[in-house]
């Protein structure tokens, strides 16, 4: 999810360095709000999910707290490892939304702005976006 949704994002940041014609842009901003709402329902479930589990992890240790058994002590060394990747996964995907956001907000001043009108690429204060690379590539150079 986390690479489907970057890469959308890169989509994103190559229509808007084009210069795209405005009717161009008034498409993109309707299907981004459909993509916003895809996006947000997934981010809505992932929270879930995340809030579920840090719920659980806290069960399973006031159990170690009362029972003290290396089985418990073991669950909770697992839950506490997944939580990480649970984490870092809802991450990727609250700053992906929020960054989907600030997309529709310049599509939106894009439009209002007159054809003519300096265009100026939003600035993703905190999001760093890379581009794919050739993993074959960058191995052969690390040698």
């Amino acid at each position: 999810m986390g690479k489907k949704l970057k890469a959308y994002i890169l989509e994103l940041q190559l229509l808007l360095d084009s210069g795209a014609e405005i009717e161009q842009l008034e498409r993109q901003k309707q299907e981004l709000l459909v993509e916003i709402g895809f996006w947000q329902h997934e981010r809505l479930i992932h929270l879930m999910v995340t809030i579920l589990f840090a719920l659980l992890t806290m069960a399973v240790f006031i159990l170690l707290l009362f029972y003290h058994s290396w089985g418990v002590l073991a669950l909770l060394g697992a839950l506490l490892v997944l939580m990480i990747p649970y984490i870092r996964h809802y991450f990727i995907l609250e700053n992906g939304v929020q960054t989907l956001y600030v997309f529709y907000e310049e599509l939106t001043r894009r439009e209002k702005a007159d054809a003519t009108s300096v265009i100026i690429t939003p600035r993703l204060e905190g999001v760093v976006i890379r581009r794919p690379t050739n993993r074959k590539n960058s191995s052969s150079t690390a040698e």
